[in-house]
Formats: C-alpha cells, structure tokens, sequence
C-alpha cells in the first residue's frame, strides 16, 4: 500500500528546482574524491590556454546535483523509492567554476506496470546555458 500511494504521489507535471553555486571548493573536494584530477577540472594555467579559457566543473559533479533534485522530489513520501538510473546525460555547455546552477527536475512520464517515473532533468546556468542533461528514472520498490 505504501508503494502505491508514493506511486499516486509522483505525477506527470511534478517539479522540484535546487540551485547551488559551484565553488572551488566543491570541485577541489570531488576531485579528492573522485581521483579525476583531469587539468580540465584543477589546472587554471593549463585552461587558460584552452578554448574555455578557465577551469570547468566535472561534468558527475552536475549528476550529482541532479541526484539532490531528485531526493527533494520523494522527501516525505511513503515507502522505498529508489534511483534506477540515467538515460542520454548530456553535458552540451561548460559549467565553470563560480557558476549558480539551477537544476529542474520534472517528471514527463509514468510507467504504471513498473511503477516508474521518468523525469527530465536540466542543469542552467545564471547565464541560461544548459550545461547539464537527462532522463532520471525513479522506481517505486515497495
């Protein structure tokens, strides 16, 4: 019964928005955490010489931004929901360092046998440059 009434708690046109700011610090601490050290990420002289002219955020860490998007989404509804996945994620603009990111979560889809959501989900910058993109689905388990 839980499940069916989280399931009932998730429709088509539910949104949820997060909006963080990107700093140095949080790309230096995932980097630490990740072990990608790519100069993309640490290295300001090395990206001064690229086409982006600075350092950029690690295309996970804007996943991981989509991951809190989606747990606001489920706070306080019955049962066990979980992530099953991302489909078709996309990184189509750099997110640089100092960069507010807004992430919107909206779920566009419902799987009624499976009982899963499939949400659009797009990382936009101050500048409204989407640097991030995908499918996020969630699946009711009980």
């Amino acid at each position: 019964m839980r499940g069916q009434e989280a399931f009932a708690a998730l429709p088509v046109g539910k949104k949820v928005t997060v909006r963080k700011t990107v700093s140095e610090s949080d790309v230096y601490l995932f980097a630490g955490l990740t072990g990608d050290l790519s100069p993309n990420h640490v290295d300001e002289a090395y990206m001064r010489t690229t086409t982006y002219g600075r350092r950029i955020a690690h295309g996970a860490l804007l996943v991981g931004l989509m991951s809190n998007a989606s747990t606001k989404i489920i706070t306080d509804l019955p049962g066990t929901i979980v992530s099953y996945g991302y489909d078709r994620i996309r990184f189509p603009a750099p997110c640089f360092l100092g960069d507010t990111v807004t992430v919107t979560y909206e779920i566009v889809e419902r799987d009624e046998a499976a009982r899963k959501t499939f949400a659009r989900v797009t990382c936009t910058t101050e500048r409204g440059d989407v640097v991030a993109a995908a499918t996020h689905i969630l699946k009711v388990v009980e």
